[in-house]
């Protein structure tokens, strides 16, 4: 249609594509169409499967819920428990004896040594105070500081030849939790298991921390940290005295049906706000939080409460008595955590307990006597109950100790020793009563199928039917996996069922 308008109009798309008189409207045109004909010759090659895929985006929970998930195989176990020992466990004086080590007491030793505090280090070997025997049909060697692990032995898979190569205790701990040594803002161990599983209990946490009286442990949050993940993924942590989660049960006036239409009332409002600004991973993961309170208040206060345990179960686990009753009780708890389903158990010690650079004899022998009852218990009572199998029970810490000693005369203790030193493994999938790898003869450094905190998390989650190389999420436009910066991280087959 002509008039005086469209002719306005066509003198002004002149004048918007002329770039100073330089390129017509015809030009523009074509390269328009040219445009056009490119978008049409993708088309085709991608019909024709000629055309690259664009790299699929890795998936993350809708709206970050922890239902259920599949596994990527067929898997061993469906739960873990982690008796987490902070400061570093000394091998040599409870799993890993050495023969040369007790011959050559007081002797130098003959290689080099990194020291943590150089104004203590001696060359100085010494010996284990403590002697070692031979336990169940295995005939696996554990101290006398041991008693009780020793009688559960065959159901123990012990690892001699762990090797983080730092000396550290928080490099360390981060390497065995977050799967890179040092680096803060990583999601832990239990983070990446939740999230690829989800959780089998709705009314309750699916990562669950039990914590210490005597403080938090070393590195503080950051030992169940969802770190990049969703705040959903985080360890929830339970109070180390009752009341073990506050305010869980509302005031009397507010019980029943007032609670229940405040809730509903509650829900409608967070619906509405959560569809106002989708994708809001803090906002999702607050909401899921009120509803699983709101859910947790019979199932935990029934998980939580141990009244109605046997007087025998409450025995074993050392409740009985001052000394392991603290410990003895949260493994306990652990034990009914899993049984109802929750996913992952951490529980750790206060401080760093088994950082025993001086008065070994007593410090040692001391944090032993609280925790080796309730850690056997714990193996023990799952075995019983048929929950072993499904169970993963792991007790360790992030280094071991020198061979050497640490000051002199009866103070003396051990220094750090990322180099090599012992953890253990028991139940879901795990073989028991074997040991695995081996460090030098004097205990220093990890020399036969040395096993790194990479490996022995590609392993873990292989039991519970997870790829770690397959088990991603993206962050940053990056690809993120546990054990992201380990290429060669390998799942320990030997040690496996």
């Amino acid at each position: 249609m002509n008039g005086p308008g469209n002719d306005h109009a066509e003198t002004h798309m002149n004048g918007l594509f002329s770039s100073a008189g330089q390129s017509s409207r015809r030009q523009f045109l074509n390269r328009t169409g040219m445009g056009m004909g490119a978008l049409a010759l993708a088309q085709m090659l991608q019909e024709d499967g000629l055309l690259a895929a664009p790299p699929k985006p890795i998936s993350k929970p809708a709206h970050y819920d922890l239902t259920p998930k599949p596994p990527m195989f067929e898997p061993q176990a469906r739960a873990v428990i982690s008796m987490f020992m902070h400061g570093g466990p000394s091998h040599v004086d409870l799993f890993d004896p050495k023969p040369e080590l007790q011959k050559r007491d007081g002797q130098d030793y003959p290689g080099e040594i990194v020291y943590s505090f150089v104004n203590r280090a001696s060359k100085k070997l010494l010996g284990s105070p403590w002697k070692f025997a031979h336990h169940g049909q295995s005939g696996t060697a554990v101290s006398e500081l041991l008693p009780h692990t020793a009688k559960i032995i065959d159901d123990v898979c012990v690892i001699r030849s762990m090797h983080t190569g730092h000396n550290g205790h928080e490099v360390s701990i981060r390497y065995f939790h977050g799967g890179i040594a040092g680096i803060l803002g990583r999601p832990t161990l239990g983070s990446w298991v939740v999230y690829g599983l989800g959780t089998e209990n709705q009314n309750l946490p699916a990562y669950m921390v039990l914590t210490d009286p005597d403080g938090l442990p070393v590195d503080g949050v950051t030992n169940w940290s969802n770190g990049f993940m969703p705040p959903m993924f985080q360890g929830t942590v339970l109070r180390p005295r009752e009341p073990r989660i506050f305010n869980l049960n509302p005031p009397e006036y507010l019980r029943g049906e007032v609670q229940k239409r405040n809730l509903a009332f509650l829900r409608e409002l967070n619906a509405e706000h959560a569809d106002k600004y989708p994708g809001e991973g803090d906002l999702e993961a607050r909401i899921a939080s009120y509803e699983l309170a709101a859910r947790m208040q019979t199932a935990a206060t029934d998980a939580l409460d141990i009244s109605n345990e046997s007087e025998a179960t409450k025995k074993l686990y050392g409740i009985d008595d001052p000394v392991t009753r603290e410990y003895g009780t949260r493994c306990l708890i652990a034990r009914r955590l899993v049984e109802r389903g929750v996913r992952f158990v951490q529980m750790f010690l206060g401080g760093q307990p088994w950082d025993n650079h001086s008065d070994i004899k007593k410090t040692l022998a001391g944090i032993c006597a609280k925790t080796d009852k309730p850690a056997a218990a714990l193996v023990y009572d799952l075995k019983s109950r048929g929950l072993l199998d499904s169970t993963i029970v792991h007790w360790g810490g992030e280094i071991g100790r020198l061979p050497v000693t640490e000051g002199t005369g009866p103070g003396a203790g051990r220094d750090h020793n990322g180099q090599g030193f012992t953890v253990w493994l028991a139940g879901g999938g795990f073989k028991g009563g074997m040991t695995y790898g081996a460090t030098d003869e004097f205990g220093h450094k990890a020399v036969e199928n040395v096993v790194t905190p990479n490996d022995f998390q590609a392993t873990l989650l292989n039991r519970l039917g997870l790829d770690h190389t397959k088990l991603m999420y993206q962050h940053n436009g990056r690809e993120e996996r546990l054990t992201s910066n380990a290429p060669n991280a390998r799942v320990v087959k030997e040690i496996l069922v």
